[in-house]
């Protein structure tokens, strides 16, 4: 698209500068040119490791002037000439160029709407408008999986990412940030979240065992249609911050199954600290000591069956009565009822939340 674009551009200004000028690619290929039979040659005389400053340069009688929004040239501007009035057309043309492929990007780039939808850069009224132009379909289902780059080497996470989804009319991917990539993957009707989680992990393990990059991903609900979109966006962002405090062990966390930590997370942090005071008059749970959170750890994660988590603890059954006992004593709650070990799990997610003090969205 780009080469209809520039070539337009260099067709009308043809009479207004009377020397051979035209774009070349970072394939160094010549993509548009006033001369019609220069364009697909290879210029050889390009060379995008001198033109990283984006500086004008001069080859074999002709005047180059990189451009593009990237720190690499992503085009380069080339007209006849090695004198002043050449330097002065290339930088007119390179900033013409620059705009106008800027302008048709925002105005037609389907990827650029979606990153626009997902971080509310549009009006409401606006999206299906623009969908429109667009030919954008909005009737079918989506998921927005977020992740997020915690270790990596000079591997492009980003470019890894594109190319398992390199079908660009139906995924979308871009960044948002240095170590944040939103993938937004078209889905079918119905699908469940075990599938999701499934995507996600495959793409989690590929980063990590092809080009030893470590990364979380959050995954938002399935949607259908476009609004929603930026809903989904900020599950998955909820998604990466709960799971940071509650399952620090995890690299894949679905909102979905959030759970009672979704709730926490959206609690004040007075109530939270209010809460704490309530269910442990008797004794603070900082009065707890490692062995004894490790025990009751243990003994929910066993459904409150004492004989089967003594035996996963190698202790004697009495034992871990006696430690029951112990936290009675000290919380005045018994963890063998059930409506007690409840508020005991829910104190100790709160408390969790508390320490971890995450980013709200």
């Amino acid at each position: 698209m780009s080469n209809r674009l520039f070539q337009g551009v260099v067709h009308q200004m043809r009479d207004a500068i009377d020397r051979i000028f035209g774009v070349v690619d970072e394939n160094a290929s010549v993509i548009a040119c006033s001369e019609l039979s220069k364009i697909g040659e290879i210029n050889e005389y390009v060379s995008f490791e001198l033109s990283d400053s984006h500086d004008i340069f001069v080859r074999d009688g002709y005047t180059y002037k990189p451009f593009g929004p990237h720190l690499k040239a992503d085009y380069t501007v080339f007209v006849e000439g090695t004198d002043d009035v050449a330097a002065r057309y290339a930088a007119i043309l390179a900033i013409s160029l620059s705009s106008i492929k800027q302008y048709y990007d925002e105005k037609y780039d389907r990827n650029n709407f979606i990153k626009n939808v997902i971080l509310d850069n549009i009006l409401p009224g606006d999206i299906y408008v623009k969908a429109r132009e667009l030919h954008f379909n909005t009737e079918v289902s989506r998921a927005v999986l977020l992740i997020r780059i915690v270790s990596s080497n000079d591997i492009s996470a980003y470019e890894v990412i594109q190319n398992l989804f390199p079908d660009k009319q139906k995924d979308f991917v871009f960044n948002i940030s240095e170590t944040d990539i939103v993938l937004v993957k078209e889905i079918k009707v119905g699908i469940e979240t075990k599938d999701l989680e499934k995507l996600a992990r495959s793409i989690a393990d590929t980063l990590s065992s092809e080009f030893y990059t470590q990364a979380v991903v959050g995954i938002g609900t399935a949607i259908t249609g476009v609004k929603d979109l930026a809903r989904s966006f900020k599950e998955a962002q909820v998604a990466l911050e709960v799971g940071k405090v509650f399952d620090t062990e995890k690299t894949i966390v679905c909102y979905d199954n959030l759970g009672i930590a979704r709730l926490i997370y959206q609690l004040p942090t007075t109530l939270c600290e209010m809460f704490l005071k309530e269910v442990f008059k008797k004794g603070s749970i900082e009065s707890l000591d490692h062995e004894t959170l490790f025990t009751i750890q243990r003994f929910f994660e066993n459904n409150l069956n004492v004989s089967e988590t003594s035996r996963k603890l190698f202790v004697h059954r009495n034992t871990l009565v006696y430690r029951l006992e112990k936290i009675k004593k000290l919380t005045g709650l018994d963890l063998r009822e059930f409506d007690h070990a409840i508020i005991f799990k829910v104190a100790l997610m709160v408390k969790k939340y508390l320490t971890a003090n995450p980013i709200k969205y």
